[in-house]
């Protein structure tokens, strides 16, 4: 009798989303940023800590951006996506491990290990999203990825929960202060992106390439694929064009998701309301993300995800208006409700335009449009706020990027050969 994680590859695949999502939330949006200023970089001007950081987020996205496309033409030419998933996993979860031992002061340190954590991260997921070809017919993309989207939120969510409640209550778990559970909780989270990182190890077979090359043979492979793979790119109308619209409104997403705390502390809300908004956040995207795979079966991935853009671009004018601490919350459902859907959409939507056998190497430039997509938002507030001296005025900046990229997504439509080409990548 075949073990579950065997008979139901889907799952199997979607449970790395919940391991890997451990380390985005706790990690990344939780814990980090505000443990690297109180503690490993105690003592400096804020200013300093900021440029520190950025440094660490700009030089990991920079990285992982040039580095996505190389490793997705590698790995569809040797036909190992679960070998190269389990050695950049490893690589994020020793750093993360790693953060444990750092001493108050080192930040040095804790920005390389954040560093490596980010890259492990960005690394595993190149070849997370090129297995789901493996894992699906073309039918059920939409439903399956949105599934390792909702268990993403559900699992970073329940961890984080538990995170949070460790460094509220220390004591309660053994620990002697919250400085102690704070360091904790990346162990926990080290474990738990190891641990349900195996079903899809042993229960996802992937489709081997017509032929295995040697390691030698398979980079300079991978370079001539990777140039080929940019030829192709440009003269496929309808994958440049979604490409070109994803990289603006996952911008204006991914803005959203980085700078809503910042915005909401600038208005003057508390920080434990804005840790409580980030946790509600992850679990209305938990059952919406599903949700949106079956509305996604239904109306198209396209329509979908127009509509979660035309409700991110109501978001940015009630965020305008915001001045309220229950507006704050009611912000972070609607966010829940279609921020999993847009990214798991759109990824689905993005594998029906792939050539058969090119899963991992254009999934590969999937991954850099989106880590290039976190620097125009951001600048775009910036600019706004400093020009018109107004932090309320920055925010309606991201209109430009959620309806320029709603315009462009509009027109993009998928040849019906296509379509049928990523069909025959399943047989």
């Amino acid at each position: 009798m075949k073990r579950w994680f065997e008979r139901r590859p889907a799952l199997s695949w979607a449970l790395y989303d919940w391991a890997n999502s451990a380390f985005a939330t706790t990690v990344m949006a939780g814990f980090f940023p505000a443990f690297f200023r109180q503690f490993w970089s105690s003592g400096a001007e804020s200013s300093v800590t900021t440029f520190r950081l950025g440094v660490a987020n700009a030089l990991a996205g920079l990285l992982i951006a040039l580095a996505a496309p190389l490793l997705g033409a590698i790995a569809d030419r040797g036909g190992r996506r679960k070998q190269f998933l389990a050695a950049w996993s490893l690589l994020g979860i020793g750093a993360t491990f790693g953060l444990y031992f750092v001493a108050q002061g080192e930040w040095a340190l804790a920005t390389t290990l954040f560093v490596l954590g980010t890259l492990g991260f960005n690394g595993g997921i190149v070849f997370y999203d090129a297995l789901l070809l493996d894992v699906a017919e073309p039918r059920d993309y939409d439903r399956v990825s949105a599934l390792g989207y909702g268990l993403g939120y559900l699992g970073g969510g329940l961890l984080f929960a538990l995170n949070v409640l460790m460094v509220l209550q220390p004591a309660r778990f053994g620990l002697a202060d919250a400085a102690a559970a704070v360091r904790f909780s990346f162990i926990t989270v080290a474990f738990w992106w190891l641990l349900f990182m195996l079903p899809l190890l042993l229960g996802v077979r992937e489709q081997p390439p017509a032929r295995i090359a040697d390691g030698r043979s398979m980079l300079a492979a991978g370079w001539h694929e990777l140039a080929g793979t940019a030829r192709q790119i440009r003269a496929h109308g309808p994958l440049l064009q979604f490409l070109i619209a994803y990289w603006l409104y996952i911008d204006g997403v991914n803005t959203v998701i980085k700078m809503a705390v910042d915005y909401g502390m600038a208005l003057g809300l508390a920080s434990s309301d804005l840790l409580g908004a980030l946790l509600l956040t992850q679990f209305v995207a938990f059952p919406a993300a599903i949700a949106f795979g079956r509305l996604g079966q239904r109306w198209g991935a396209r329509e979908c995800v127009l509509v979660g853009l035309a409700v991110y671009a109501g978001l940015t004018v009630w965020a305008f208006f915001l001045d309220s601490t229950r507006e704050f919350y009611a912000m972070a459902v609607v966010v829940g409700l279609v921020q999993g859907g847009v990214q798991s959409l759109s990824r689905s939507f993005f594998g029906r335009m792939v050539p058969a056998g090119k899963s991992a190497e254009f999934y590969g430039f999937y991954n850099m449009v989106g880590k290039f997509g976190t620097v125009l938002g951001p600048l775009l507030m910036g600019a706004t706020a400093w020009f018109l001296d107004s932090t309320r005025a920055s925010i309606l900046s991201l209109l430009l990027l959620f309806v320029a990229g709603g315009a462009l997504l509009w027109r993009v439509r998928v040849p019906a050969a296509q379509a049928g080409q990523s069909a025959g990548s399943m047989s």
